[in-house]
């Protein structure tokens, strides 16, 4: 009778386990860049405030590569069980398909969205020593000596260096990129005065601009960052319509059943509403934007649209 029982049991535990309600084990959350980074401090500060109310531990691992996309592939073929999800960044939805000429996944189809979390700003940063104190000053400059000034960037196809090219686009005006392999370098090179300016993130700039290494001339926001009360948007300096805003969120593979996908939507909003998690983010420059997975499929649809027509234009391609 006991061998009997045990395997009924046997056979039935699996289905007791699927039965189980969502989550009935660890969740793991995959970052697609080394430790260190805004996309890392963002998974950290998430899966902290997401373990208690889901019940389970929250493990964030790393998996740098290919810009994001070695991690962005990993969870295109997980399960779809909502056991493995991704921190993601916009760029690797609206601007990696406009760059690559294959990508291994479908940026749109081959996921599940489940919340936008925060949203950060560049910031345009010359050294301390640089003539340049505005966005006139740089107009101006480039359009005496068109070619001479040059603008560093993270990378070539980043978003930084996009927002170099829709400045130049939107001024009209010839100034030469020079890719670094992540802004640190970059920053390096900015202010020991061998490029004249960069497009940089707030959360990256912040301490740099504070403590008087590097002189922010304006921010690409609609409106000015709390971190820089006397800086002005690149639109107000004179550039009207100039808008680039940068954003994580949190996603999982496609397919993933609604009541798991709404779940984690909403423990993620109310995780990203706390107290805690604000505290660890605003500071840095980053906004909480926690919403619907609907308005995260809008808004990475509306960024594919806008950044695949400031790539035609700059003719920017990778393999």
């Amino acid at each position: 009778m006991r061998k009997i029982l045990r395997v009924v049991l046997a056979a039935l535990l699996p289905q007791l386990a699927l039965a189980q309600p969502f989550p009935a084990k660890p969740v793991r959350i995959l970052c697609p860049f080394p430790p260190g980074g805004g996309v890392d401090i963002t998974a950290r500060a998430i899966a902290q405030e997401l373990s208690a109310p889901l019940g389970q531990p929250v493990l964030v691992e790393n998996r740098p590569g290919a810009g994001g996309n070695v991690a962005a592939a990993e969870v295109a073929r997980a399960p779809a069980d909502g056991y493995t999800l991704l921190l993601t960044l916009n760029a690797l939805h609206a601007i990696s398909p406009h760059l690559y000429a294959k990508l291994p996944f479908d940026a749109m189809q081959d996921f599940s969205f489940i919340t936008p979390l925060v949203s950060f700003t560049n910031v345009l940063v010359a050294g301390p020593g640089s003539p340049l104190g505005s966005v006139k000053d740089v107009i101006n400059a480039a359009k005496r000596e068109p070619g001479k000034l040059s603008f560093a960037s993270s990378g070539n196809g980043t978003n930084l260096h996009l927002t170099g090219e829709l400045f130049k686009t939107m001024a009209g005006i010839d100034i030469v990129h020079v890719p670094y392999k992540g802004s640190a370098p970059a920053l390096t090179d900015l202010m020991g005065g061998s490029v004249a300016m960069m497009f940089d993130t707030i959360p990256s700039a912040v301490s740099h601009v504070k403590s008087g290494k590097l002189r922010a001339l304006a921010v690409t926001g609609a409106t000015r960052s709390p971190l820089f009360p006397d800086v002005p948007t690149v639109a107000e300096a004179g550039m009207p319509g100039f808008e680039v805003v940068s954003w994580y969120g949190l996603i999982g593979p496609a397919g993933m059943a609604q009541a798991v996908v709404k779940r984690l939507n909403t423990e993620a909003a109310k995780a990203a509403g706390s107290n805690a998690f604000r505290g660890r983010m605003e500071p840095l420059g980053f906004e909480v934007i926690a919403s619907t997975p609907e308005r995260m499929a809008q808004m990475l649809a509306a960024d594919s649209a806008r950044w695949a027509a400031v790539i035609k234009a700059a003719g920017v391609t990778l393999n």
